[in-house]
Formats: structure tokens, sequence, C-alpha cells
């Protein structure tokens, strides 16, 4: 098997010492201009690049972020990912990529890998029910750490969130003002600490008005999940007017339900998604959704990472962004039904 390029081969092809090939590579020492292009034209050559992990061992920094997250293929997590690589990419550090799946078993492996290749930063997505041992892991190591979406307690992290009441309230009052009286909320599951502050909108909302009727139908974060819930919320309750989601896949998808049943969104039933992804605008028709702007939070994120490495003594921070109502052409007044 050909021997891999690497420094010494380099120096070799250069034809000068491994520690002038090495010094050429990082930036440093006093160099001859001449020295130093025959050793970049050598690499080049050979293809040769250098060890991150080694220079990082050398200098004590280490340019590589590590992210844990649930269903990477949800396009509101594909955007966030798209923003923070944008911005850590044009400072120079490289971002991987690891999918939880919400499952403590697997998130532990995930963890401990990052710990193992010695990540310089975790950006984290804990799963549902994390335990305080895997908490109590990732702080021994003191890894600068930053929880995404859901926050931990007590484990003094930055944290970067989502005013998710405050956006489900609103959106529910949208619907009411709207005419609406029989909204229900769809997508998510019980265990989920941020479900449940949208599902605490959405309840506080209906109280403040004197709306007894609800309806809260369970689900996965997809399109066909999305559908199925439809589905079964209009078997249970035909009469539901307005639909909260609890992200624009489950509100994509309960569109295709109703579309299948001859049923205009926006027109017989009102459907508000969550997220604002770049297909919710792009949908037949047009969503209406809760923008959390999934690019922009990938941006803080990577600002936020970046600052708690170059000031780690810096006090720890949580900031919760708003995610404000976008209208399109899902929801629209109640219309009276024969």
């Amino acid at each position: 098997m050909k021997n891999k390029p690497n420094l010494k081969s380099v120096a070799k092809l250069a034809e000068v010492s491994v520690p002038t090939a090495s010094q050429v590579m990082r930036g440093t020492g006093r160099i001859s201009e001449n020295t130093r292009k025959k050793v970049l034209e050598a690499a080049k050559t050979l293809h040769y690049v250098p060890d991150g992990r080694a220079a990082a061992m050398r200098s004590g920094e280490n340019r590589e972020i590590g992210m844990i997250i649930h269903q990477i293929a949800n396009p509101f997590n594909a955007e966030v990912v798209s923003g923070l690589s944008d911005l850590l990419d044009r400072n120079n550090y490289l971002l991987s990529v690891l999918d939880s799946r919400d499952e403590i078993d697997r998130q532990q492996r995930n963890l401990e890998a990052f710990i193992r290749s010695s990540r310089g930063g975790l950006i984290w997505v804990p799963a549902h029910d994390t335990p305080k041992e895997t908490i109590d892991m990732v702080k021994a190591y003191e890894i600068p750490t930053i929880t995404f979406l859901r926050q931990v307690g007590h484990a003094n992290f930055d944290h970067i969130g989502i005013h998710n009441l405050e956006a489900v309230k609103n959106a529910t009052q949208y619907l009411i003002d709207y005419g609406h009286k029989k909204i229900a909320f769809l997508g998510g599951w019980q265990n989920s600490a941020v479900r449940q502050e949208r599902v605490l909108g959405y309840k506080m909302s209906l109280e403040a008005n004197d709306i007894v009727w609800s309806a809260i139908i369970d689900s996965d974060e997809n399109k066909r999940s999305g559908k199925e819930a439809m589905v079964h919320l209009l078997t249970r309750h035909p009469d539901v007017s307005g639909v909260i989601c609890n992200g624009d896949m489950v509100a994509l998808g309960g569109c295709y339900a109703l579309q299948e049943r001859d049923i205009v969104p926006g027109r017989e039933i009102s459907i508000i998604g969550f997220d604002d992804v770049a297909d919710a605008s792009f949908a037949t028709p047009s969503l209406t959704t809760i923008q959390t702007q999934p690019y922009k939070l990938g941006q803080l994120l990577a600002k936020t990472i970046m600052d708690r490495i170059e000031n780690p003594e810096n006090p720890i921070c949580t900031v919760l962004t708003d995610a404000n109502l976008v209208e399109r052409l899902t929801t629209g007044p109640l219309i009276a039904k024969n």
C-alpha cells in the first residue's frame, strides 16, 4: 500500500529539514520566500494535508466544533446547520454534526466520540431525560458547550432557545380573533419540554378567551406523521376549524390530508406551522407559520460558541429569540358551515 503523504515526505521532496517544512506549514519562523515556495509546492504535489489534531496539541487550540442534534433531515435543522457552518467556516472553524435521534444511548456514544477526538466546542440539543451522569461527563471535560432549544438544569452552559410559549399564545389568539373557537394543537410528544411550552401557550390563549374546547394530537415531526395526525384529528373532531402545529413539517403534512379531502387550507380549516422553513413559503397554498429564522439561529450559535472559546471567563448567557407569526394563505376568517 502506498504510504500516505506526511511532513517527512514533504520535506524530502522540497529538500529541506522536517522542522523547516513544519514551520512553513504552520506559518511560523523566519523562512526565505524561496524555501517557503518549495515546501508549499511539494505539499501540493503530494496532496499533503496538515494534521489538525497534532497542531491543536501543540498550540492548545482546537478549531473543530461538534454538534449533536435530532433529525438532521428536518429542514429546520438543516437550515440551522447551514447558518452555523457558514459563519464557523468564515472564521476557520470546522463543524461536524451527529444525529442522536433523541435516544439516550446514541447521544452517549456521540458525546464520547467528540470527547475522544477533543473537540474545541460543543453545540448540543440534549435528548429527553438526559441523565445527570451525562451532564456531569460533559462538564468534567470542560468543553465549551452551548445547549440549543432544550435547556438542562444546573449545567451552567450557555443556552440559545426560542420564546415558544409567547409565540404559540399569540398565534392561537390570532385564530381566535378570526372567529375560530375550535382550535387544535398538532404534533410533537408530551415528554418534550419545548412542546410543553408551546402547548401551554395554546392553552393559556384558550383560557384567556373562555374557550373550553381543545384537542391535542401527538405525532412525529415529519410530513407523513403530520398527515396521519390530521386524519386522526378530523376523525375525532370533524368540527375543528383551526390547527396550530408544533412544526412546519407537521403542518405541511396536515395540509396534504386536508387537500385529499377537498378541504382548502385557509378556507374551511386554518392551519399554522412553526419554524418558517424554506418550503413554507413555496407550498401551495403558502403556509402561515411562526417564524424562527433558523439560518440566523445557526449564525447566533456560531457567534456564541466562538465567543465562549475565546472568552472562557465571561458570564454564562441565556438567549431566547422571538418568533413572530408570518401570515400567508393557510389561515383566514371562520367560515360558517351549512
